[in-house]
């Protein structure tokens, strides 16, 4: 049986001697932090006194995060067109923050999603930020968890993992390292979408060995003096390059090649003592979203950490407690989404990343005794800490690719569907993948083909 591992609310009147101090040295940063603080500490006072009146105070509005998700996904406010290259993103952003609050869409919004995630798959590859634009690797990680999480056949098919390995190596570098698009930046960010997208579509072992050959290496360059890792190397180090870094280097098995205890130490440093969320660099502000970019990083690290060991992972080394309240009690908008920090506009981004931070602290040492804060209806679903996405929807869609592997080599020799009637890769996989749905769900077929 499940069992929830009750965590209570921090003493506040304790709490006020963890406040910044700026020692009567006054500069812009300090008063930036104080400020910061106080609208805080108003969260927190007002808890202490609407507890008794309204339970509600202390929970998730999820009612009301879900009216948000399933209008965005809808329509989009004018305030968004800024986000017209990133829109595969804020459909990643909306079907994981409603995965981790238990909340489904209907079947139909699903297949509209996949029609157009379709439309913005590039005829070479990859997809890109919204249709008839370049294709692009951080659209192109939003399209592929999105279409895993959706995990039908038409969204597995959208895909087309043969172009898209194609494109991969169009914007791969000799020295392992990845531009983000073609003629584009390099940065750790494009080796970790590279790295992700490679892996959660089961790529072939010959093929990830090529396409990653010194991508390990090249990351581990990005590690700064503070442990943390940057965008590129040289450069300051920063949480959600960190998480890119770690995540990639633990999907390749080469957690080895940096220094881990280093990296453990910058990333605990990282949660701040009175808000209990975390900042994303060395002397900034708290930012909800830093919930999951710093936060999967640390149990990411100690499970490296254990396993070279051969120990288990027993215990999370941050306060996953602090980061809870944080979120519950100052991140929370009444009217649905969440924020960085008091004051600000609710978003999709902040949304996504602060819930699924508070999943990766509630499952972090256990998936059937989660640390929940409060309320056990609090508790929200777990996500895988690498790849952002359910952890299901990870084992069905490696074992699909596995699937449409088997049935790769089965073609080589022969004994399944002739490949020698099919003219490219994009329609060897298509009449793979038709094969896979005959052989699991022929029902399907008819109904999702387009």
């Amino acid at each position: 049986m499940d069992i929830n591992i009750g965590i209570e609310f921090r003493d506040y009147t304790l709490l006020k001697n963890f406040k910044y101090d700026d020692e009567r040295v006054s500069t812009v940063t300090s008063r930036e932090q104080q400020k910061t603080e106080n609208s805080i500490e108003k969260c927190f006072d007002r808890y202490q006194q609407l507890k008794f009146l309204d339970p509600k105070i202390a929970k998730f509005h999820r009612e009301e995060h879900q009216r948000f998700l399933e209008s965005m996904l809808h329509r989009l406010p004018g305030n968004y067109e800024c986000l017209d290259s990133s829109r595969p993103w804020c459909i990643y952003w909306i079907l994981q923050a409603g995965h981790v609050l238990n909340f489904t869409f209907a079947p139909q919004t699903l297949d509209a999603v996949v029609q157009f995630l379709t439309k913005c798959r590039h005829p070479e590859g990859g997809f890109a930020g919204g249709p008839d634009q370049y294709p692009h690797l951080a659209p192109t990680y939003a399209a592929v968890n999105s279409l895993a999480m959706i995990g039908t056949p038409s969204a597995y098919r959208a895909i087309n993992r043969d172009s898209l390995e194609r494109f991969l190596f169009k914007v791969r570098e000799p020295d392992g390292a990845f531009r983000m698009h073609v003629d584009g930046e390099i940065d750790i960010r494009g080796a970790y979408c590279a790295v992700s997208v490679a892996k959660l579509t089961n790529m072939p072992e010959q093929a990830l060995k090529k396409l990653f050959d010194k991508t390990g290496d090249w990351i581990a360059t990005c590690q700064t003096y503070e442990g943390g890792f940057s965008g590129t190397p040289d450069l300051e180090a920063h949480g959600g390059y960190t998480f890119c870094g770690i995540a990639a280097l633990a999907l390749l098995n080469e957690g080895y090649k940096c220094d881990q205890q280093q990296l453990l130490k910058w990333t605990l440093q990282r949660q701040m003592s009175y808000e209990g969320g975390f900042q994303g660099r060395t002397n900034k502000l708290v930012d909800g979203c830093y919930s999951f970019w710093v936060g999967a990083t640390i149990p990411i690290t100690q499970s490296i950490i254990s396993n070279e060991n051969n120990h288990k992972l027993v215990k999370t080394l941050f306060d996953v407690g602090a980061l809870q309240e944080y979120i519950l009690l100052c991140c929370q908008k009444p009217n649905g989404g969440l924020i960085d920090k008091p004051g600000k506009p609710q978003d999709l981004y902040h949304t996504c990343y602060t819930l699924t931070g508070v999943a990766i602290a509630q499952h972090a040492e256990s998936a059937l005794h989660p640390s929940v804060l409060g309320d056990p209806i609090n508790e929200l679903l777990p996500t895988h800490p690498l790849f952002n996405v359910p952890p299901q929807a990870v084992a069905q869609t490696t074992q699909y690719y596995e699937q449409l592997n088997q049935l790769y080599a089965a073609n080589i020799k022969g004994n399944n569907i002739s490949s020698e009637n099919v003219s490219d890769n994009e329609d060897k996989e298509e009449a793979e993948a038709m094969t896979i749905e005959d052989e699991t769900n022929p029902s399907s077929v008819s109904s999702d083909n387009s």
